[in-house]
């Protein structure tokens, strides 16, 4: 086997990185599944905490947990932090209580409480499914300030579809929810509007205990690729989005590589790798 997957003594980590850095997460989490072990956890340990937290986020429950085992707990814990509420905490409920409660405790505080709020929820509802860092705005925020919000490059194009419009405070469990403003909605209105104004407020949120098939139902039925998930205290504690819908309806071993598979990409990494050399050669 070449390229990327071949022997260590044939590849420095660091050449291995030049190739691996201009890759998205889920195709460098394909092309760790292919490598050995003691390569793979090279590689892992090599990336920086935002760059692995990506890429953890895209691969199997067991590869995640393995590459996490072989990190410092330090590490570790940056790592979580850098991870979407939601996916840390479903990468911790794969540890014992033990070794879970290690890592939550030398993670900053303020990045620990979110995980621990979900992880207090049933699986498979929508409280263990949501995400707990959608936009929230407040009803008096001009329709210009939402367009800047969802523009920023780190959210997912599943969060930034929509604005999630409550009262004071924003932070997770918020004040009142109050509506649902979709950025199409938002291209449409003047700029200097608030979003008070045009939020959309008929839709009837999830609740914390509401079950994937009905999560799955609702979205279909009104085609909508986020939903907001209400306490029984009117306060938005999160929302689901049609990616976390994704990863648990399908299979769980779907993020796994077969064989077949796993040598075509290989091939084709392989292949678009600069020869030695240089062009001239």
């Amino acid at each position: 086997m070449t390229g990327l997957v071949g022997r260590p003594q044939a590849q420095g980590t660091a050449a291995l990185l030049a190739v691996l850095e201009q890759m998205r997460p889920a195709d460098l989490a394909n092309a760790l599944q292919d490598m050995a072990p003691t390569r793979r956890n090279e590689v892992a340990a090599a990336l920086d905490d935002e760059r692995l937290a990506d890429v953890l986020q895209e691969l199997p429950e067991h590869d995640q947990v393995e590459i996490l085992a072989v990190l410092e707990h330090e590490r570790a814990a940056h790592v979580l932090e850098e991870m979407e509420p939601d996916d840390a905490a479903d990468l911790l409920a794969e540890l014992t209580l033990a070794e879970r409660e290690a890592l939550l405790g030398l993670m900053e505080p303020e990045e620990a409480q979110p995980v621990r709020q979900l992880m207090r929820y049933q699986a498979g509802t929508a409280g263990a499914l949501m995400t707990s860092e959608p936009v929230i705005l407040t009803p008096d925020t001009t329709v210009a300030e939402a367009l800047a919000r969802i523009r920023e490059p780190q959210l997912s194009p599943a969060i930034a579809a929509q604005v999630f419009v409550t009262r004071a405070p924003m932070a997770t469990p918020t004040g009142r929810f109050l509506g649902v403003a979709h950025f199409q909605r938002l291209l449409r209105e003047p700029p200097a509007e608030i979003l008070g104004g045009v939020a959309t407020t008929d839709l009837d949120p999830l609740a914390p205990e509401t079950p994937l098939p009905e999560i799955i139902r609702r979205m279909a039925t009104y085609d909508l690729v986020a939903m907001p998930v209400v306490d029984s205290n009117g306060r938005l504690v999160g929302a689901v989005t049609v990616d976390d819908v994704l990863d648990h309806s399908l299979p769980p071993d779907w993020r796994a590589r077969d064989a077949e598979n796993a040598q075509t990409a290989a091939n084709h990494v392989a292949a678009s790798r600069p020869r030695a050399g240089g062009a001239g050669g």
